[in-house]
């Protein structure tokens, strides 16, 4: 999955893999690889079923970037910050939410029937690359079907990530 190199004067097109196997996230720049972290994705395995709680797998793209310029921790319920920053105080208060920090990359499918559209559409199955608290465990499914990084990971990320970039969800 590697973006062929534009015209003399451009940036080489950036594109993300997600291995489910070694539960990793990689930043390409051409045939490149820029960054690589630890990941935590769907607990119930893969799978493009709403409602499933699996990652999707397949090629998406980034569609949509919330939470630029928000505090490491910034919680967020329905994609908008609450304004709530998190803390073993806050976690020790909801103890069973499903964390959602820090920055947002909401994904979108780009194979019809596959993960675009009807029951399996991953745009409409809210599925994001998003941070969680430190301590919840990377290098091991434990998600509801998204992506989970660090939160400092997750900024880095963000900050190379634009709107369409191209993500990769491979394994399982």
């Amino acid at each position: 999955m590697v973006a062929p190199r534009e015209s003399m004067g451009k940036q080489m097109r950036r594109n993300i893999l997600v291995d489910i196997e070694r539960q990793t996230l990689t930043l390409f720049e051409g045939p490149r690889s820029r960054l690589h972290y630890p990941v935590s994705t769907g607990l119930n395995g893969v799978g493009e079923l709403g409602g499933s709680g699996c990652t999707p797998r397949g090629r998406h793209r980034v569609r949509i970037r919330i939470g630029e310029g928000c505090p490491v921790g910034t919680v967020f319920r329905g994609r908008r910050p609450t304004g709530e920053i998190h803390d073993a105080a806050l976690a020790a208060r909801f103890p069973d939410r499903d964390w959602i920090l820090t920055r947002i990359l909401w994904l979108g499918g780009c194979e019809p029937g596959r993960n675009r559209g009807g029951c399996v559409d991953t745009l409409r199955r809210f599925i994001y690359i998003h941070g969680c608290p430190d301590s919840e465990p990377m290098g091991e499914p434990r998600s509801h079907g998204c992506i989970r990084m660090r939160n400092l990971d997750l900024i880095e990320l963000f900050d190379q990530t634009p709107t369409g970039t191209l993500v990769e969800i491979r394994g399982g």
